[in-house]
């Protein structure tokens, strides 16, 4: 087991005992000498931890106490890679980018023999198969961010081509498409869309009103009772 990993572990240890544990006992648990523990609570008070107590009495974690970036157990670290390799081949250029450059930052602070986990080669994620070019990905989520109003011209399955203005609240990432979600000022109600069927679309000035927050919850209630299943007589 590497260093980190180890302190990574008895954090978690000191985090599942309320009041002081004994040296001998969290030795136990780790399965390690009771020396190796000393040493090791003195490194995690080097980081920053706040651990009271002393040999023959007891360590305790004051509560409140973040665990540095470094303190990525080996699955975090296995699991945030396979995430932004998701990103970078799911979603748009934008967020590929910023994926690659938050795995980056992560590799700056990771110990030496963690840091090869990022490129750990244990998963796949596929491509997604080329289609007909859509909606800038990157607009719609400016419009989310900014709450901006998106005016579009809308294609639905029949090929009928209407032009509406919605309030973009949320996107989704299926399988085989895009989809958005929003407040559609032509229905008078919340309607997802397609990515795929908007023939063109453009961001206006006007900001559409409320938080976008609330308007997701409104839309999620909406969607729960709709699909709630109604009880017969």
């Amino acid at each position: 087991m590497s260093k980190s990993q180890r302190l990574f572990d008895l954090m978690q240890m000191l985090r599942r005992h309320p009041r002081p544990v004994a040296g001998t006992e969290l030795a136990r648990e780790a399965g390690v000498s009771l020396r190796t523990v000393y040493r090791d609570i003195s490194d995690l008070q080097a980081l920053g931890a706040e651990i009271e107590g002393e040999p023959g009495v007891g360590y305790v974690l004051r509560p409140g106490f973040l665990l540095p970036p470094l303190m990525f157990s080996e699955e975090e670290i296995q699991a945030v890679a396979l995430g932004v390799q998701w990103v970078q081949r799911q979603t748009d250029e934008g967020l590929a980018l910023a994926a690659q450059n938050a795995l980056a930052k992560i590799g700056a602070v990771l110990p030496s023999e963690l840091r090869h986990k990022l490129d750990d080669s244990s998963f796949h994620v596929s491509r997604r198969a080329p289609k007909t070019p859509s909606v800038d990905l990157q607009m719609l989520r400016q419009a989310m961010r900014e709450q901006r109003k998106l005016r579009m011209i809308y294609r639905d399955p029949t090929g009928t081509e209407t032009e509406r203005v919605i309030w973009p609240i949320m996107l989704g990432f299926f399988e085989a498409r895009r989809v958005i979600a929003g407040w559609c000022e032509l229905r008078e109600d919340f309607r997802t869309f397609r990515t795929d069927r908007i023939v063109r679309g453009r961001l206006l000035k006007e900001r559409y009103l409320g938080r976008r927050r609330d308007l997701v919850k409104r839309w999620r209630t909406q969607v729960a009772e709709q699909s709630a299943p109604t009880n017969s007589p």
